[in-house]
């Protein structure tokens, strides 16, 4: 089995992003959204990419932004990948000539194949809990038997993911990566560079 990338999304500060690339995650997930507890500004964003070394992927995170938005985290930061995780339209995730993942909410009538097919400009699916008003960061998992074993994209798997319950998901689903936020924090929105430690230890347990 090829290795299982690692996401660690809601970075907040320097020093949580630091500590997650000394952990050897493949990437960390910044929000642009406000309501989220997790958000960051501009200034705050710049300062956690600079602080990062070389070969860790910055991803921005947005939900339902306007062009404008996306555009100016675009033209401050070195972003790797674009998520959306509202009701974009394909045609808008694909609008800025960047590439991108769809974050689509699993509920039990989810056809991840047509999803796909609609989102097939996206670099792969990102798929979280659904819960009504949340677009991500609930910290409950789904379950996982919704999704379907043969899939021609890649699957990044997010919700309620832990350091105790990543390795059954992975050994259960076979995603690409693993997405987590809540599930390695000390408090919300602050990260535990020993929850991180462990759950990059998990993922990495999986053969």
């Amino acid at each position: 089995m090829a290795r299982t990338r690692i996401k660690v999304c809601g970075i907040t500060n320097p020093s949580d992003g630091v500590a997650a690339a000394a952990c050897g995650v493949d990437a960390v997930g910044l929000v642009f959204y406000p309501p989220s507890p997790r958000v960051v500004d501009l200034a705050t964003a710049e300062a956690i990419a600079a602080a990062l070394p070389p070969f860790v992927t910055i991803v921005a995170l947005f939900v339902d932004p306007t062009p404008e938005l996306v555009t100016s985290v675009l033209s401050r930061l070195p972003v790797s990948l674009l998520q959306f995780h509202g009701a974009e339209p394909p045609s808008f995730c694909a609008a800025f000539g960047h590439p991108y993942l769809k974050a689509i909410p699993m509920r039990p009538d989810t056809n991840l194949a047509t999803q796909a097919q609609r989102y097939q400009g996206a670099r792969g699916l990102l798929v979280d809990t659904y819960r009504p008003g949340i677009p991500g960061g609930s910290g409950e998992s789904f379950d996982w038997d919704l999704l379907p074993k043969e899939r021609s994209f890649p699957l990044v798997l997010a919700g309620g993911l832990t350091p105790s319950n990543v390795s059954d998901a992975i050994l259960r689903v076979r995603p690409y990566a693993v997405d987590v936020s809540g599930g390695v924090e000390s408090a919300r929105g602050v990260k535990s560079a020993a929850l991180i430690a462990d759950f990059a230890a998990a993922v990495a347990s999986v053969r």
